[in-house]
């Protein structure tokens, strides 16, 4: 049986496998089910109403629901569990009449799992389960979204998944001189479901306050009171492009012209998206008491979207140059490299690259690419900083799970000072899949 086949038997099961269980506290949830992509990772846009005086712990994902007693509603069977949200990634925020937004960003790890128990006799849904903690002494509440099983096209929710920003032939870092054209700018993107992808390219000039995380959240991700409240920057062009259900797109960045380069410093191209209406997606405040009407979620994600930069002033030390063995063996950046070499890693472990700081860095940046070569990602940090945790969607861009890793290191001029060597690493199963 072919895999095709195998989802679409699971979809005519999902109605039998509807749980009798529903939820029994004051808080409720909107939608209370959803259909997810079976073979990837899967956002959706949620709010929680009620909550009195409540707050959010941990939510989980499993393929069975027991009483909570003595808590109030249906909580995990702890032997059903097939992950947790890891708390970095918890987007939750307080929103509307004692209310509450949240974004549900399943990892593949999750939907593999659930796949395998459904190609083994087991029903075709699994349940997201937020417990939810009283301020004044009153007993924990579990609220649980129903999370049905289906393709990555029609009937899941329109949400981006991953995106990774880069010039010409991905190069993720440009310097240049003051005046000249710099190469073309794209971004590739990972979605679900299918829907229009709307927005403005934006650059944040040298000396422009820089963006938060806040601020680099698409506008879907945000509570509605939030919505049109992000930090703007210059405007350098608009685009409309409708996604179909392929799960993968190219978005031309801005013409090329239009990117400044007439003032030295450091520039960030922003890809702002904007809210759009998604059939499949979305969240009904008057029914969970959380305010007036619906509201839409379409093109919400679970990350703040990444920048691209590019430095204006003296292109001499480009990235990609080579800086020298005499420096490079200078920093001894590998000295606390990690992972280790030829690291084996389960997909759905977190990963952190780690380095020797060095005085003279302004600026590192880790790259990272696939076994043929091709940049997978590329991350710029500060030179005060020595580390980078790697941001869940990666393991959608890994193919086959080889990579290849390093660390380069720039001066203040913007000239490459450094490099630690090529490692290799494994993005592998979890234990025991």
């Amino acid at each position: 049986m072919n895999r095709l086949l195998m989802i679409v038997l699971l979809l005519m099961l999902c109605a039998a496998d509807a749980p009798a269980q529903k939820n029994q506290g004051s808080i409720q949830v909107s939608p209370n089910g959803v259909n997810v992509n079976a073979d990837g990772a899967t956002t959706v846009f949620l709010t929680f109403g009620g909550l009195g005086d409540r707050r959010p712990a941990e939510a989980t994902w499993c393929g069975e629901l027991i009483p909570a007693g003595p808590g109030v509603g249906f909580k995990c069977d702890p032997t059903t569990v097939y992950g947790s949200l890891p708390e970095r990634y918890d987007l939750s925020t307080p929103s509307g009449r004692a209310a509450l937004t949240d974004v549900m960003s399943i990892p593949p790890s999750v939907a593999r799992r659930a796949y395998q128990d459904a190609q083994d006799g087991v029903k075709s849904s699994f349940y997201y389960v937020r417990r939810f903690v009283s301020s004044g002494g009153g007993p924990d509440e579990y609220v649980f979204v129903t999370c049905r099983m289906a393709g990555g096209g029609v009937g899941v929710p329109f949400a981006l998944t991953g995106v990774r920003l880069a010039f010409g032939d991905d190069l993720p870092l440009v310097l240049t001189n003051p005046g000249e054209r710099l190469p073309p700018v794209k971004a590739e993107i990972a979605y679900n479901g299918s829907g229009r992808l709307a927005g403005v390219w934006e650059v944040v000039m040298p000396g422009d306050e820089l963006p938060t995380e806040h601020d680099l959240l698409t506008e879907a991700t945000l509570p509605a009171e939030r919505r049109g409240r992000q930090r703007r920057y210059t405007q350098l062009q608009r685009f409309n492009v409708f996604l179909p259900p392929t799960g993968k797109y190219t978005l031309p960045g801005p013409d090329a012209s239009r990117l400044p380069t007439h003032v030295e410093g450091t520039y960030q191209v922003l890809l702002r998206v904007e809210v759009n209406d998604d059939q499949d997606g979305g969240t009904n405040l008057a029914a969970v008491g959380a305010g007036p009407g619906f509201i839409q979620s379409g093109a919400v994600a679970g990350f703040p979207l990444p920048t691209l930069r590019y430095f204006v002033g003296g292109a001499g030390g480009a990235p990609g140059a080579s800086p020298g063995p005499a420096r490079a063996s200078a920093w001894g950046g590998s000295a606390s490299l990690t992972p280790a070499a030829d690291a084996v890693i389960a997909r759905d472990q977190p990963i952190l690259f780690t380095w020797n700081k060095s005085p003279e860095a302004a600026l590192y940046r880790l790259e990272i690419c696939d076994e043929n070569g091709k940049p997978v990602l590329s991350a710029l940090r500060r030179g005060g900083n020595s580390s980078y945790r790697l941001p869940p969607w990666l393991p959608e861009f890994g193919g086959t799970g080889q990579l290849r890793w390093r660390v380069l290191m720039f001066d203040q001029r913007g000239a490459q000072a450094g490099e630690s060597p090529w490692r290799r690493m494994t993005l592998a199963a979890p234990p025991g899949r």
